[in-house]
């Protein structure tokens, strides 16, 4: 995808059950599956006093995510070795169940299971599919915050997403680089890996000597070498994080520390290949986080930076909380539109996958915006040349643009096209030439504040643009922007 639309991501088996486990674990995996038919569509689902549904419905990935609790943190304990591409991991999941539980399900995709504990105590578990389904000795009872641990180990899988993108536990020349989005995280370590469920992470990545392990958050103590050529590295976000924004980074990386104007600790990580043609650009990140604070409100997070691999590494960039992946050195553009996901996206997360208009589409808007006030082309004038189909002018077909509406992408595969992006950032501009560029900043602002570190859909978009419109631009009618712009089928009659 041309370098000016960034993000170009994607955007039953018989159970392995546990030594000594009879074939109740398989009949228990039955009842669950049984069970998701009438279990609860909301993000904590459940069959009210039995199990955790192994699903949310979500519109695109309806096996992704689980029912019956809410994840509140994270604590993984991994050590990889890159020659033998062999993890071994521990997962600690504190979590509050919203039901009473006699068995819940974690997604997990690959990797062996080695034991489970519920508070210490051994529990039954089975597997089916990316469903572990874990039966713990005492029910759980509904509002009992319990935790999880989960030892697995094996070779992580690299995923293939619908749109033939490649994102889980990718091998570098040098190590390894966890990507998530949009199901990613389950190659890694297990979880409710649905973006509605956010919670605070420990990550702790034990690698050979020479590597850095670097992850989410701020770095804790000191890198610890062990007695066999090993080094840890350990990191805490502390902030809501959903897991397809989790990221471990392996690798021989150049690592540069410092802080913006208003003390804000900037943590960079390069591949040597990289290093020249990225300084310029990421040098830059401190006059990007001032500006983007000036349009979006105060930056959501305690850190930032950025992660620039080699650009066969991965193939494209994502929005990885604190501190982006890139593929090779980013351009001004990209960086702008990934730093803008920390306050859209990360901070507001989408409540299922069909809200991806909301993550691409302001981000590209910010772009446009950018550019608008550094020199570029106005944000009118990229609308238009969109609209005309010159945007690109290397292309003579546009009409991928207006191949569906960006709040309803047709399938999984779709969630990640042109229309969730560019069209997406037309929508946005509608909405500022029809309230006004005043009331539009404040929108912007107010949007970022109102659903801070939370989950919003595109019902909660436009309820909200409604009424900010009410009191900011009385008179001013969106339905039109809604109906022929975000719900639209087609390109618009009019520009």
């Amino acid at each position: 995808m041309p370098s000016r639309a960034p993000c170009p991501h994607r955007i039953s088996a018989v159970p392995r059950s546990a030594p000594l486990v009879t074939v109740s674990a398989a009949l228990l995996a039955l009842s669950l599956s049984l069970s998701a038919c009438t279990g609860d569509s909301g993000a904590h689902g459940a069959a009210p006093g039995s199990f955790g549904s192994p699903g949310l419905r979500d519109p695109y990935f309806p096996k992704l995510g689980n029912g019956g609790y809410d994840v509140t943190h994270y604590a993984l304990t991994l050590d990889y070795d890159p020659n033998g591409h062999r993890l071994r991991g521990t997962a600690v999941i504190t979590a509050r169940a919203a039901h009473d539980l006699r068995a819940f399900n974690l997604d997990l995709k690959g990797l062996d299971v080695e034991d489970v504990t519920v508070e210490g105590e051994g529990a039954r578990w089975s597997r089916a599919g990316q469903e572990l389904t874990v039966r713990p000795e005492d029910e759980v009872d509904k509002g009992e915050r319990f935790r999880t641990t989960v030892r697995y180990a094996g070779a992580p899988e690299a995923i293939t997403d619908p749109d033939g993108s490649e994102e889980g536990w990718l091998r570098t020349r040098d190590g390894a680089l966890a990507l998530g989005e949009p199901t990613g995280s389950m190659a890694w370590f297990p979880g409710n890996h649905h973006p509605s469920d956010k919670a605070s992470y420990d990550i702790t990545v034990t690698v050979p000597e020479g590597l850095h392990a670097v992850s989410n958050g701020e770095p804790g103590k000191e890198p610890v070498p062990t007695r066999k050529g090993r080094t840890t590295y350990s990191w805490r976000a502390a902030e809501p994080m959903a897991s397809y924004v989790a990221t471990v980074a392996i690798g021989r990386y150049g690592i540069q520390r410092s802080k913006t104007r208003d003390g804000l600790p900037v943590y960079v990580a390069v591949d040597p290949s990289q290093a020249k043609q990225s300084r310029k650009v990421l040098a830059r990140i401190p006059e990007v986080m001032a500006w983007s604070e000036g349009v979006f409100g105060p930056y959501p997070f305690s850190s930032t930076g950025a992660i620039v691999d080699r650009p066969e590494d991965s193939g494209y960039a994502l929005e990885t909380q604190n501190r982006p992946t890139f593929p090779g050195a980013p351009d001004i553009d990209l960086l702008v539109h990934e730093l803008a996901h920390q306050w859209y996206g990360n901070s507001v997360t989408p409540r299922s996958w069909r809200d991806m208009w909301l993550n691409e589409g302001f981000a590209t808007y910010a772009e446009w915006l950018w550019q608008e006030e550094h020199g570029g082309d106005s944000a009118q004038k990229t609308f238009d040349a969109l609209y005309r189909g010159t945007y690109y002018p290397d292309l003579t077909d546009d009409r991928a643009i207006w191949a569906f509406p960006p709040a309803e992408p047709p399938d999984a595969a779709h969630i990640s096209d042109s229309p969730v992006y560019q069209r997406g950032a037309m929508v946005l501009h509608k909405v500022r030439r029809t309230i006004g560029d005043t009331a539009f900043r404040t929108l912007l602002r107010g949007w970022a504040t109102e659903h801070r570190h939370g989950n919003a859909d595109t019902g909660d978009f436009t309820e909200y643009a409604e009424k900010h419109a009410q009191k900011h631009a009385p008179g001013k009618d969106l339905s039109d922007v809604w109906k022929e712009w975000l719900y639209g089928d087609g390109k618009p009659a009019r520009p």
